[in-house]
C-alpha cells in the first residue's frame, strides 16, 4: 500500500468522523448524563413522597421506579434524535421494539400487570406478614417486577409478582386483633371444672387478653389418654405471639397447681391365659 493510498482512506474517513464523531460525542454524554438525572429524579421522588405522612409506605418504591424510567424512554429518545432519527420514526421503532419485547418478555410484563394489581386491590402493605403460596414473610417492597419479603430468620426473599397474585394470600397483620388457642390435657381422673377455673383465672388475670370477645375454655376431644381443653381468647395483633407463648408455658403450671395432671400417652395391655 502505498503512501498515496493511505492518504486516500484518510481523506475518506475524516469527513466520516467530522459529521458522526460530534453526534456519538453527544449521545454518549446525553446518556450517562440521563443515566444520572434518572437515579437523581428517583431518589427526589422517594424523598418528596417520604415526607408525605398520608402516603402509603407500599407506592412510594413503585411510584419512585415509575419516575426513573419515565426519564430513561426521554433519555433513549434523546439519544435517537441525536442522530436524526425523526420523531415519527422513533415513535414507529419503539412500537416495534415495545411489541417484540413484549412478546419476547410476556412473563416479565405479567409480573408488571401484576405489581399494579396488588397495588390497587392491596392484599398487604408494607410491614404486613404475609403467606402466599410457597413462600412467607414481611412485606419489605413491592418493585415494578417482584415483591421483597423478609422471614422471620431474617433471610430475604425476591417473589415474583405474578407468583403472588395467582397465589391465595393470607395476611396474618390485616386485621387489628387475633384469637390465640392453645390446648391442654388432663387427667380422666381429674376435675374438669377444677381445671376450667384455673385456665380462665390465667387468661383474665393477663392484661394483653381482651375482654370482648371474653375468654373461653371447653373441651374438645376424648383423647386416649387425656381429655383435651382448650383456651380461646383474642389479643391486640401486636401482642398475639408473646401471649400465645405464655399461655403455653403458663398453662401447665396453673393446670398442676390446681391438683389436675398432665398425663403422657398410655396403653392398658390385659393378658389372657391362654389354658
Amino acid at each position: 500500500m502505498t503512501q498515496e493510498d493511505v492518504q486516500q482512506i484518510i481523506d475518506s474517513i475524516i469527513p466520516v468522523v467530522s459529521q458522526y464523531g460530534l453526534d456519538l460525542v453527544g449521545a454518549l454524554a446525553i446518556l450517562i448524563i440521563g443515566w444520572w438525572v434518572a437515579g437523581w429524579v428517583k431518589r427526589s421522588v422517594r424523598r418528596g413522597l417520604d415526607r408525605i405522612d398520608s402516603m402509603d409506605a407500599t407506592l412510594k418504591p413503585f411510584i419512585s421506579s415509575i419516575a426513573r424510567y419515565l426519564v430513561l424512554v426521554f433519555v433513549i429518545v434523546g439519544v435517537l434524535n441525536q442522530f436524526g432519527v425523526e420523531t415519527t420514526s422513533i415513535i414507529a421503532v419503539l412500537g416495534a421494539a415495545g411489541l417484540a419485547v413484549g412478546l419476547a418478555l410476556q412473563g416479565t410484563l405479567s409480573n408488571v400487570a401484576a405489581g399494579v394489581m396488588l397495588l390497587l386491590l392491596r392484599p398487604f402493605r408494607s410491614g404486613d406478614y404475609v403467606d402466599a403460596g410457597s413462600v412467607s414473610g414481611t412485606i419489605k417492597e413491592i418493585g415494578l417486577f417482584a415483591t421483597e419479603l423478609t422471614t422471620p430468620q431474617g433471610v430475604s426473599i425476591l417473589s415474583p409478582n405474578a407468583s403472588l397474585w395467582n397465589s391465595a394470600i393470607t395476611n396474618y397483620s390485616r386485621n387489628p386483633t387475633r384469637r390465640a388457642d392453645v390446648s391442654v390435657g388432663i387427667a380422666y381422673g381429674d376435675d374438669i371444672e377444677v381445671a376450667r377455673k384455673a385456665l380462665m383465672d390465667l387468661m383474665q388475670n393477663d392484661e394483653r387478653v381482651l375482654k370482648d370477645p371474653a375468654p373461653v375454655v371447653f373441651v374438645t376431644l376424648l383423647g386416649d389418654s387425656s381429655v383435651n381443653l382448650q383456651m380461646r381468647c383474642w389479643a391486640n395483633n401486636a401482642d398475639f405471639w408473646p401471649l400465645y407463648f405464655h399461655l403455653t408455658e403458663a398453662c401447665k403450671a396453673a393446670v398442676e397447681k390446681a391438683g389436675c395432671s398432665i398425663p403422657f400417652p398410655q396403653r392398658d395391655v390385659h393378658l389372657f391365659n391362654s389354658d
